[in-house]
């Protein structure tokens, strides 16, 4: 059940007040008086303060009537609707049997709603009493009822007898303090030392890490994995994904994905690391066209193997840049137009207003230090890359002629 404050503000001239307020000043608000029709001020704002990072992260919940939005960091924590609606279609393509699910770190409950539209029965498993009453009623709001609730930590729920088709698991990449972590054996629940029992209960697993984590690393540490999804929104990684299978051995897939929230739009590049390992690629001085690769392909690592599938030739070994004489349409990131390299004064001079972006890539300045050299201020719509070619430096000047899609 709610707690009594929750359900205080989910009385109607309540959720009246913040739907007309919802662009207020919370702080002045907070200042401004104690109560409102009767109740905390803190309380009203603070819904206030979740329905505005809805908007665009769960455009869903946003849309719907009486949704109760948790404390700050449960929200930043959870999925956003993009990235559990790829989740969602993944296991479509992935998992056959779809009769019954569990997450066993149900938090807010957002990936649970999503697997709840494609499994017969989920089980959502939350030891956070506050938070577990909070994802069911907004699961009814949103009109899923093939939920059950448990109030019970991840190791408690599968010490039981029943099996699943699938487990998801999204261990809590925080401490005690508060403090980020970013290795597997350091989050709770304990993912390695849990796996060998989650593979007693199910032959799909589906663990949501931190985007910061060395993906070879938790490689060597898990088991069974058949794909590592490297997931981006517009061009952010937002989380990595290892899809395991019960006893499968081959190499690992790794997928590279950006979702593009204005249309939902998946960009995907496929390799693995054997093959990135063997494969040989040429090196030029920057030709007509300059190609950067999206944040999931650069997280990834797949250097070597973009350069060979859309037959490219790198800058340098550690300059993550790649370039062609001839334009290709479909490359999964940004492509500049060569205008000029090495541009002398006279050349930024005669940029208007001496506004032009600035970024860099495996270059001694950074980005702040040539705008800082050069008198240069951003904006524009000219760039100025600095990188490293294998016998020198350049500053290219250039235009944007794709942006990230």
């Amino acid at each position: 059940m709610l707690s009594p404050d929750y359900q205080e503000v989910l009385k109607s001239d309540i959720q009246k007040y913040i739907l007309e307020n919802e662009a207020i000043d919370v702080q002045s608000l907070i200042l401004k008086a104690e109560k409102i029709h009767g109740t905390p001020t803190t309380l009203i704002a603070h819904q206030i303060t979740g329905r505005r990072k809805a908007k665009y992260k769960l455009p869903t919940w946003y849309a719907t009537p009486q949704i109760i939005y948790p404390p700050s960091l449960n929200l930043e924590q959870s999925s956003s609707e993009a990235t559990a609606e790829y989740k969602r279609q993944f296991l479509i393509r992935h998992i056959s049997k779809r009769a019954k699910a569990i997450d066993l770190t149900g938090g807010f409950g957002i990936d649970t709603f999503f697997f709840s539209a494609i499994f017969d029965q989920v089980d959502y498993v939350e030891r956070n009493e506050e938070l577990l009453p909070i994802a069911q009623h907004n699961h009814l709001q949103l009109g899923a009822t093939n939920i059950s609730y448990h109030a019970c930590s991840a190791e408690e729920m599968i010490s039981g007898s029943p099996k699943w088709d699938f487990i998801y698991i999204d261990p809590s990449r925080r401490d005690e303090k508060a403090k980020k972590l970013v290795r597997l054996a350091d989050t709770q629940p304990n993912v390695v030392e849990l796996q060998p029992k989650l593979f007693e209960k199910t032959d799909h697993i589906l663990i949501k890490t931190s985007p910061l984590l060395d993906i070879q690393a938790a490689l060597r540490e898990l088991k069974f994995v058949k794909t590592v999804t490297i997931l981006s929104v517009d061009n952010e990684c937002k989380e990595l994904l290892f899809f395991a299978k019960k006893d499968f051995l081959n190499r690992p897939t790794i997928e590279a994905v950006n979702i593009n929230s204005s249309d939902g739009r998946n960009i995907a590049f496929e390799f693995d690391f054997r093959t990135e390992e063997e494969t040989n690629v040429s090196y030029s001085d920057p030709l007509t066209f300059v190609y950067e690769p999206n944040a999931s392909i650069l997280k990834a690592g797949a250097f070597k193997s973009i350069a060979a599938h859309f037959r490219f030739q790198k800058l340098q070994k550690s300059t993550h840049l790649y370039t062609s004489s001839l334009l290709i349409e479909n490359f999964p990131g940004r492509t500049f137009k060569v205008t000029k390299l090495q541009p002398d004064e006279n050349d930024l001079a005669a940029i208007p207003n001496r506004q032009i972006n600035v970024t860099t890539r495996n270059y001694p300045l950074s980005p702040d230090e040539i705008k800082k050299k050069y008198k240069l201020k951003d904006g524009g719509e000219q760039f100025l890359i600095g990188c490293s070619g294998v016998h020198k430096k350049f500053l290219v000047l250039a235009q944007l002629i794709k942006p990230h899609p």
